[in-house]
């Protein structure tokens, strides 16, 4: 594996939670604010795979270096796997966290706590220049809480309960977000995997 990996994300906190668990294992992380002119990506794809995949694929086609990139959202019981593939976007093209969130509750009014289960998907896609790409995957579940919890993380983070700690992800350090997350889970079967690239 080289030493540079290209991250195909924009978004901040996705990055921060890449670089502590991988900073051990690929020394120098580029991401697109490193690539001037560096195309938005329409995710367009049906699954969390398809999306991944295909930021990777382009990124490692733009940049000639091995790159990563992950799908990632909410899938509620209740609302039959909404929002899915849709996250990030919920509320509509270019709404924040506040009006995906507002929407979240929003459709989930009146619905007690035993049906408000759900579960965060996480697939990373690796894809290199000769255009071979693997996927790795990670799920978390949990319970949408009735109003948001903690200042930390992003997305839907604040009203994602994990009741094995009795605290919402927003509430958890970054440490142990990163142990227990479905992007933790995905992002530690990477790095093993990238790891055994390294010693064969």
């Amino acid at each position: 594996m080289k030493a540079e990996l290209f991250v195909a994300t924009g978004n901040n906190g996705k990055l921060r939670e890449i670089e502590l668990l991988l900073h051990e294992t690929v020394p120098i992380l580029l991401s697109p604010k490193d690539c001037a002119d560096y195309p938005i990506v329409v995710e367009d794809g049906e699954t969390f795979a398809e999306n991944a995949v295909k930021k990777a694929r382009i990124a490692s086609v733009i940049t000639g270096k091995t790159a990563i990139a992950d799908d990632s959202g909410l899938m509620v019981d209740e609302l039959g796997g909404f929002p899915g593939v849709c996250s990030a976007r919920y509320a509509g093209e270019g709404a924040g966290d506040a009006e995906n969130n507002a929407k979240l509750l929003k459709e989930l009014n009146a619905i007690p706590e035993s049906r408000r289960t759900a579960a965060f998907v996480c697939v990373i896609a690796l894809c290199t220049p000769d255009g071979t790409c693997v996927t790795f995957d990670g799920y978390l579940k949990g319970i949408i809480l009735n109003e948001p919890h903690g200042n930390g993380g992003f997305g839907y983070d604040p009203l994602f309960l994990v009741p094995e700690c009795g605290l919402t992800l927003a509430e958890l350090s970054l440490e142990v977000k990163n142990r227990i997350s479905h992007r933790g889970q995905a992002l530690a079967k990477l790095k093993d995997y990238m790891l055994g690239m390294q010693n064969p």
